[in-house]
């Protein structure tokens, strides 16, 4: 599945002043990496959000956002927020806030 162009160069803005920040293609879309980690992605026109497991229910609470199960099987830590969640700058940098503080409380790969 192709990603929107659109919303990563909208991420990539959010992202800009990042250390560590690398690109990687993967699930058939695109994910953000800092210092390694996964803090968000894209598939289509949503964003994944690695959130972790202590924020999972808070994040799955909030409008727009659905368990991540695209391998059948839900990935706890992880959220899908619909493109509707993500329409403007505000929320998406709210996500990618989110995405971005839990891949930083990880150790660098």
């Amino acid at each position: 599945m192709a990603y929107d162009e659109g919303l990563a160069q909208r991420i990539r803005e959010a992202l800009a002043d990042a250390d560590g920040l690398s690109e990687r293609r993967m699930f058939g879309g695109i994910a953000f990496m800092l210092h390694g980690n996964m803090a968000v992605g894209i598939s289509g026109d949503e964003l994944m959000v690695r959130v972790g497991p202590e924020a999972y229910d808070d994040a799955l609470a909030q409008p727009h956002a659905r368990v991540f199960d695209m391998t059948g099987r839900v990935m706890r830590g992880w959220v899908v927020v619909a493109a509707e969640g993500i329409a403007d700058d505000g929320a998406l940098g709210d996500w990618v806030r989110r995405g971005a503080d839990y891949a930083r409380s990880l150790p660098p790969k």
